[in-house]
């Protein structure tokens, strides 16, 4: 791209704002979608779907089909990568919600393992996989959007308002669930569980109408510019298609942003397995575990656009690595006050784990992985490296579980297990170049020297 051209395709004053609102309401709709699944999970599915399970493989069952989405999660990174990076963001936006939002509603009407058998975890897992295709494109999508709209001293800034929607919609998600949880076993086990999915609804259309008032981004329409030829598609090559690139050019930073995605696990550890072994295992109240997803995230909202505005100010690098490490030690307090059963100690660990410590990660990684990769593979790059990244975090709460086994004392290897995902997650990170005082101009024409893939 030339200095012209980037100059061109500088953001209007008005544009950051827009899409950065535009992200977090459609992040929010998006994941209370997703995440009523893993609080179902975690509470009902073992009852519904699995009731001919012990208490251990039933709860087991029930967090592997969680676990399920995170699996096609990778493969519609790279269907809606390749989509969002060759015919624009704005059509990532609009197909994923719409795919989110029936995949959702249809879970809402399954017929239970008492109704039609082995079918209806057939079906769960069907939905949930749908849910995951939804998901793979959604985030890299909304964070390229902003990203690319977005002044260069405030990157981090407006990206992170895509990552305070998705904490956004587990706080809906989970508020819708508190009533519901309190009803009695009866009527929760038949009916209750399924009014946050038949809710999805009201999601499905909300989004869509929110989504189609985007505008595409100056930074993509410039790259579709280069790419034609008197108007038309330039030929098709290897060098087109942005998964091909992608492996090709920039595979370090894919590999990069795939190590660091695994500290996504500290929230999965948190809000699925956390809970399930609190309510399962120690005998806790469950609406008021779920009270404590409700606080650290309420926290979340207000530290995740103040860190943001931290990395935009001392870097991305070191804001990243403090949060991975710090949740760590977090995670461990976290789950040790669980097993304790004391409310002070499990709000007061809860809150600072999520609500402070992981957001430091969490917050910042839109803006620092989307600044690892140029404009051409940019949605490819984020969306194919968290994906599989997130998916090993799917699978986190399942592994826990396994690990804990069903004593009380089974939160030390679970604590162990995360400390280690969160090294390698900060690792990963610190071996990054920082970009944070960069233009998406030098982004895109001074590339970290690489090792180049044979063609």
């Amino acid at each position: 791209m030339s200095p012209t051209a980037s100059s061109a395709a500088l953001p209007p004053t008005a544009q950051p704002g827009r899409a950065a609102l535009a992200g977090w309401i459609g992040s929010a709709l998006e994941y209370y979608d997703f995440f009523i699944y893993g609080t179902a999970a975690a509470l009902v599915f073992n009852k519904v779907f699995f009731p001919e399970s012990s208490a251990v493989a039933g709860t087991l069952l029930s967090l592997a089909t969680f676990g399920f989405g995170y699996v096609a999660r990778p493969l519609g990174a790279v269907l809606f990568g390749h989509i969002g990076d060759r015919m624009g963001r704005k059509k990532v936006l609009v197909a994923t919600l719409v795919l989110m939002g029936v995949a959702t509603l249809a879970i809402g009407f399954l017929p239970t393992y008492g109704q039609v058998g082995v079918l209806a975890p057939a079906l769960l897992v069907t939905c949930r996989l749908l849910q995951g295709l939804s998901a793979g494109g959604e985030q890299a999508g909304a964070n390229s959007m902003t990203l690319e709209h977005s002044p260069q001293d405030r990157r981090a800034f407006f990206t992170s308002f895509t990552l305070s929607g998705t904490q956004a919609g587990q706080i809906i998600a989970t508020a819708v669930f508190l009533p519901v949880a309190m009803l009695p076993e009866e009527a929760l086990l038949t009916w209750g569980w399924r009014v946050p999915f038949w809710a999805s609804v009201l999601v499905l259309i909300a989004g869509v109408l929110i989504r189609r008032t985007l505008h595409e981004t100056p930074v993509f329409t410039t790259e579709v510019a280069e790419t034609t030829v008197d108007g038309a598609p330039a030929p098709s090559t290897k060098d087109q298609l942005p998964i091909a690139a992608l492996l090709r050019d920039h595979w370090p930073n894919l590999l990069r942003v795939t190590l660091a995605a695994t500290v996504a696990s500290v929230s999965t550890l948190m809000t699925v397995f956390a809970l399930s072994f609190a309510v399962n295992t120690v005998g806790l109240e469950r609406s008021t575990m779920l009270w404590v997803v409700v606080s650290a995230n309420v926290v979340a909202l207000a530290a995740i656009p103040l860190l943001a505005i931290l990395a935009d100010r001392i870097g991305r690098r070191p804001v990243f690595v403090a949060g991975a490490l710090g949740s760590a030690a977090m995670l461990a307090a976290y789950l040790w006050a669980v097993s304790t059963g004391s409310w002070v100690l499990i709000f007061a660990t809860g809150v600072l784990l999520s609500g402070v410590v992981y957001s430091a990660a969490n917050g910042v990684w839109p803006a620092f992985y989307g600044e690892m990769f140029p404009a051409k593979v940019r949605l490819t790059g984020m969306a194919v490296g968290t994906q599989i990244g997130f998916a090993f975090g799917g699978f986190a709460p399942t592994i826990a579980t396994a690990l804990a086994g069903d004593t009380g004392a089974g939160w030390l290897p679970v604590a162990a297990f995360g400390a280690v995902i969160c090294l390698v997650a900060a690792g990963a990170a610190y071996s990054a170049r920082e970009t944070a005082h960069l233009s998406l101009h030098e982004i895109e024409t001074v590339q970290d020297p690489a090792p180049r893939l044979p063609a």
